[in-house]
């Protein structure tokens, strides 16, 4: 599902109103109704409040002067409280104000620390707040008597809707602008937006729905959009065919290169995730010394020794793989190989002059950390690359915060960069492609942080390389399935001690579902 920048939506409203000849008061109008007719399908019990709704000086305040008249007009009991001066209200919000005063309703004016502090010390019996004080253009931080607003709003233990996206966040990343509101339920307008699907923002959001405004849908077409949202619809529209008549060959052979002494399991995991992606064939190459181990514990994957110093694999490793992956399809690189200096050296060569696509993690992705050069002067084929936040800056020579302040920033102007997909993982992992493309997954849960996760994540991913699936697609397809398989786990056993090896098993399971017309969209929905 396409996901909207703030500037974006600007846009779109712009055209509306310029193209179109929809008047934007006329836009404000639908937003306020459709929010008012989402808002009171859930919270009809409480009716007839009395709600509270929390207003400021720009569009998203006559949104919410519209919600506050048509709350009026259903019969609900309703203040209104502008955090300015009425005179400083102006454009379309201020015709929708000046209407909403001339219905006699009750609104009041708190331009300062004082004046609100008075206003709010009489609104002590509501049951509902509507967060209309700021939108989706707020770019700078929340202060003064509007931060006591937000602070005393979250103190309240009420229901809070917030009108397009809680206030005091990002729409672009997410990002909480020193202070922000803690909704219930969030009511935007047209399309997601970036900042209610990215953390930390969207812990804030509650409950996400979408409200038709009135935008043309040829005009929403139009949008090239920068971020898309992986829900069960868009992966399932992203899953490789499985004809009839295919077999092993049809369905590709992908290479593994893991494992060293201690780290067998990683080599294995990865394996049997490609197994678990719908891999024709997989081969498993590994340092000599614990190949005997892994003919033990991997059945399905076919195993090959590879050369090795001290047990880890050797540069003598190199001409071997190279050969060995002349007639496979796609290859996964990293996981438990260890960081000696032949591995890495080993790693980064493979990296250069291996013509398939390539999936790289964990020691993979160490072996490049300060030899990023190596991406420019490889081989065209895809590189993907899987870092959790720590590896990532490692990787970049950055902090873990300057990963972390805007993840979809960070993430696109790195896969931009160095011609690479990189999957950023955490909560909503995010897979970014070379061209801008951004895919923002709605799947998984805390149960996931065990070890041996992300090797099955890196198995997956190289699986559906090797069926010959575009590179970000296969990454955020793989993303989805892997947090998937863990949500069906997570409502059986709950969110602790879940093992790789359960998700493992689960994926079949989790495929089949998601190809099932019956299967739910992840949470949060977004209607």
């Amino acid at each position: 599902m396409k996901v909207l920048s703030a500037g974006q939506m600007r846009e779109l409203d712009r055209r509306t109103i310029d193209d179109i000849g929809l008047p934007g008061a006329v836009l404000m109008e639908n937003a306020g109704r459709g929010a008012t007719r989402l808002l009171i399908e859930r919270y009809g019990d409480l009716f007839p409040g009395p709600a509270l709704v929390l207003a400021g000086k720009g569009n998203n305040g006559g949104d919410g002067f519209v919600m506050a008249r048509c709350l009026l007009e259903q019969g609900w009991q309703v203040r209104t409280l502008v955090l300015t001066e009425r005179g400083a209200v102006g454009g379309d919000a201020r015709l929708h104000l000046e209407v909403l005063l001339r219905l006699d309703a009750s609104v009041i004016f708190a331009p300062d620390a004082a004046t609100l502090n008075t206003a709010l010390d009489a609104c002590r019996d509501q049951r509902l707040i509507v967060d209309a004080l700021f939108g989706t253009g707020l770019s700078a931080e929340v202060g003064g008597h509007y931060a006591q607003a937000v602070a005393w709003l979250n103190t309240q233990g009420l229901p809070v809707v917030a009108v397009d996206i809680p206030s005091g966040i990002d729409a672009d990343n997410g990002r909480v602008l020193g202070c922000a509101a803690r909704a219930d339920l969030t009511l935007t307008f047209a399309r997601a937006k970036i900042g209610h699907l990215v953390f930390p923002g969207a812990a804030y959001v509650g409950r996400l729905e979408t409200v038709d405004i009135g935008i043309a849908p040829a005009l929403i077409r139009e949008v090239r959009p920068s971020c898309y949202w992986v829900d069960a619809e868009e992966a399932r529209a992203l899953l490789p065919p499985r004809p009839v008549e295919g077999h092993k060959g049809t369905f590709g052979h992908l290479l593994v290169i893991a494992g060293s002494p201690g780290k067998s399991g990683a080599a294995a995991m990865t394996a049997d995730g490609a197994v678990r992606a719908g891999a024709g064939l997989v081969t498993l190459g590994c340092p000599a010394g614990i190949h005997d181990i892994l003919e033990i514990k991997v059945t399905e994957p076919m195993t090959l020794a590879l050369p090795e110093v001290d047990g880890a694999l050797s540069l003598q490793a190199l001409e071997p793989i190279l050969a060995v992956a002349r007639d496979k399809q796609a290859l996964a690189l990293g996981p438990g190989l260890g960081q000696a200096e032949e591995t890495q050296a080993l790693v980064r060569r493979l990296v250069r002059d291996c013509s398939l696509p390539l999936v790289i993690d964990a020691d993979g992705l160490n072996a490049l950390a300060g030899h990023l050069d190596v991406l420019a002067g490889a081989a065209p084929a895809a590189r993907v690359l899987t870092p959790h936040p720590g590896e990532m800056a490692r990787l970049a020579g950055v902090s873990i915060a300057a990963v972390q302040h805007d993840r979809v920033a960070f993430a696109r102007e790195f896969a931009e960069r160095f011609g690479v997909v990189l999957v950023l993982k955490g909560a909503r992992t995010l897979t970014a492609a070379p061209d801008g493309r951004v895919y923002i997954n709605s799947s998984g849960n805390p149960g996931m942080a065990s070890g041996g996760m992300g090797d099955v994540l890196t198995g997956l991913i190289g699986g559906f390389l090797a069926q010959g699936m575009e590179a970000a697609a296969a990454a955020a397809l793989a993303v989805f399935l892997h947090g998937h398989a863990a949500d069906r786990l997570a409502r059986r056993l709950g969110t602790s001690g879940l093992a790789a090896t359960d998700l493992l098993r689960e994926l079949p399971a989790a495929r089949h579902e998601l190809l099932s017309r019956s299967q739910p969209c992840s949470q949060p929905r977004i209607s």
